[in-house]
């Protein structure tokens, strides 16, 4: 019996606002921005649709204006963590059983509720505690998450519909796509609120349960995603939210032995921690726990001398600036051909120099502040040390303040070395480090590119010749999960670049993807028969 071609329904990209002057969605954003800039909150640890205070509090401050307190958060504890892993494993005994279709309507309805375009308390709560202008908020909090749920929905269907391709006459072969047999620990990064509704919810599309660990800078944010999984009706446990300390949280959840899984977006050293921890607790699991991971970068552009100027030139101020750098596949290192670099320079300084840095709720600034008082400290200690150094040379910005917000100028450094500290290490800020290449040494460049770096997240390339286009994605195969031609390597959309990398950058499981969706179930192959043979003898041993 040959099977049935299913239609699946093919989801859309969510059009993106403008927020030009006059538009509704412009008013309301700053509507809301003043709400919420206006009342101070308390925020609870959330298990089992329950609001938990613990007293352990945690300030939540405006990162463009750190004196103003949004309100507190509190932090989960040891005990709270015992909870939330029984609130969820007793969650999963009825969720992990509920139809597929009851459980995508639940995630697309979400993606209703943000269409809404009044409804603008996510991106208002990005712009205020992540600092990230109205463009960045829309591209994220709203457009990107409406996307990660319906694509996801689009996706589950098409797994669900998925059968053997054949069952002779008399039999029924089947596949179910089981959820995980535990939890999955969702810990989530401060910079895409998309990614942090991501982690938590893709698993459950799938069946699953979440221990959410939202990153302690974007708990603001994320008490605003839970109320919204809350006003879609997603029932109490699925995703328990544990925000505070990884120290204090982590040990706790890797050790349950009901961990199924872990979906992790930030740094390479922690996520290779927990994968330690979890190798060496093997032996304790119910289950083998799936680990996708999405870590590090050290994002390049390499120019050939056939690059066209103007598209170099803003690709290179767009993807290493905007939202500050703070994007784990912002450029952050760029290989330019000596013969291009004096044309190159004059464009892209001019562009740079119409960049304002400061308050997102002033819509006319392109840059807006870093995170918090350690990531300013962190990136300036690299421009100090490029500053000091007879290696390099600072051609824009360098300048930082921290007296209100946490601002950092766009910064560029050009090096003569091409193994300078900041040409190596991910810095996660608004600083572009520039090799000038001798472009008779093309191939030789390729290699330092592949070579350079331990992560493997984005890169482009940029030429109009297509034979040097095709050699360098031949030998930059393996240097970037998402390779960009003529184009800054930042902005992936879901469902047109599937996003990740490999090598020290994750475990490129494409978040937003068939494939990441894959990683939270586990199949089960059933095959019925309906006249099974009823003696064991076969044909060939029947006497001649």
């Amino acid at each position: 019996m040959q099977n049935a071609k299913v239609h699946v329904p093919k989801a859309v990209n969510e059009p993106v606002y403008s927020y030009a002057p006059g538009t509704p969605e412009r008013i309301a954003l700053k509507k809301r921005i003043s709400e919420l800039k206006s009342t101070e909150i308390e925020i609870p640890v959330i298990i089992n649709g329950e609001s938990i205070y613990t007293g352990n509090t945690v300030e939540m401050r405006i990162p463009h204006d750190h004196q103003h307190v949004l309100g507190v958060f509190h932090q989960a504890g040891e005990q709270e963590i015992k909870m939330a892993i029984e609130s969820a494993m007793d969650a999963w005994k009825d969720w992990s059983c509920l139809p597929w279709e009851s459980r995508t309507a639940l995630f697309k309805r979400m993606a209703s509720i943000l269409q809404r375009p009044h409804e603008q308390t996510i991106n208002a709560a990005t712009v205020l505690g992540q600092s990230k202008n109205a463009f960045q908020a829309e591209v994220d909090a709203s457009c990107e998450l409406i996307d990660f749920f319906n694509f996801n929905a689009m996706y589950a269907q098409e797994i669900y519909a998925q059968q053997p391709l054949y069952s002779p006459d008399g039999i029924w072969n089947m596949v179910e796509n089981r959820p995980l047999e535990g939890f999955i620990f969702a810990v989530t990064p401060f910079n895409f609120t998309s990614i942090a509704g991501n982690l938590p919810t893709a698993p459950a599309l799938m069946g699953n349960v979440s221990l959410w660990k939202p990153a302690s800078s974007s708990v603001y944010s994320g008490y605003f995603l839970m109320k919204l999984f809350e006003e879609a009706g997603l029932p109490k446990g699925v995703i328990n939210f544990i925000p505070g300390s990884g120290r204090e949280i982590g040990p706790s959840v890797l050790d349950s032995p009901h961990l199924a899984g872990v979906h992790f977006t930030g740094s390479t050293s922690v996520f290779q921690s927990m994968w330690k921890t979890i190798g060496d607790n093997i032996s304790k699991y119910k289950t083998y726990p799936r680990i996708v991971g999405e870590t590090g970068g050290k994002d390049f552009c390499i120019a050939h001398e056939s690059a066209n100027i103007d598209a170099l030139a803003t690709a290179m101020v767009r993807g290493a600036f905007e939202y500050q750098g703070q994007k784990c596949s912002a450029m952050s290192r760029a290989y330019i051909p000596s013969s291009i670099w004096p044309d190159v320079k004059e464009k892209y300084q001019s562009m740079v120099n119409e960049i304002t840095v400061g308050d997102p709720e002033n819509f006319s600034h392109f840059m807006n502040a870093v995170i918090d008082q350690p990531a300013f400290d962190s990136i300036t200690s690299f421009i100090d040390y490029a500053r000091d150094s007879t290696e390099a040379e600072i051609i824009t910005g360098g300048t930082y303040d921290d007296s209100k917000g946490y601002f950092i100028e766009p910064t560029t450094i050009v090096t003569t070395d091409p193994h300078f500290k900041t040409m190596e290490e991910e810095i996660f800020g608004p600083v572009l480090s520039i090799y000038i290449y001798n472009p008779d040494k093309w191939n030789e460049t390729l290699k330092l590119v592949d070579e350079t770096s331990p992560y493997a997240l984005t890169g482009c390339i940029h030429s109009t010749d297509r034979e040097i286009i095709v050699e360098a994605s031949k030998v930059l195969t393996h240097s970037a999960g998402n390779f960009y031609i003529n184009d800054k390597p930042t902005g992936a959309v879901v469902g047109q670049q599937p996003f990740g990398g490999s090598r020290a950058s994750g475990t490129n499981d494409k978040a937003g993807s068939m494939m990441n969706l894959l990683r939270w179930v586990s199949q089960r192959t059933i095959k019925e028969t309906f006249d099974p043979p009823k003696n064991f003898p076969y044909p060939f041993m029947d006497k001649d």
